[in-house]
């Protein structure tokens, strides 16, 4: 449990951490929603989904939230028929990548939010310190 600004502060931090990195994914994401494979036999890009992680601060005694790990979505590839391209398989289908673009816009208005939350909070923090400093002043 945190009991003072500081903690209040990094708390923020690492939830502007997480979000950032979690941006900085769908971004990924969204730039390789259109990479094939460049022959029918290679893969395309697949899409990558961040994990999250509680962990305990031992010095504050604060749960601070991490990015434990980045993952590989398993679900399937789009099949487009485009017998004209050099990634098409003998049926003439190319594999896209699983990347929707409406699903990534939507996880990134999500982080959006999110980090806006964090940077709140980091304000609203430094506003009671300055209060605080002027009530201290007089």
């Amino acid at each position: 449990m945190s009991n003072n600004a500081s903690d209040t502060l990094q708390i923020a931090a690492a939830g502007l951490r997480a979000q950032s990195a979690r941006m900085r994914i769908i971004a990924e994401n969204l730039a390789n929603a259109s990479s094939t494979g460049r022959t029918p036999d290679e893969d395309p890009y697949q899409r990558q989904m961040p994990v999250f992680r509680a962990e305990l601060d031992r010095v504050t005694g604060a749960n601070l939230v991490r990015m434990a790990d980045v993952r590989a979505d398993e679900s399937d590839f789009r099949m487009v028929y485009e017998p004209g391209h050099p990634a098409a398989n003998g049926e003439g289908y190319v594999r896209y990548p699983n990347v929707s673009s409406l699903i990534e816009l939507m996880d990134m208005r999500e982080a959006q939010r999110s980090y806006e939350a964090n940077m709140n909070m980091v304000e609203g923090t430094r506003r009671m310190m300055e209060r605080t400093l002027d009530l201290l002043r007089r």
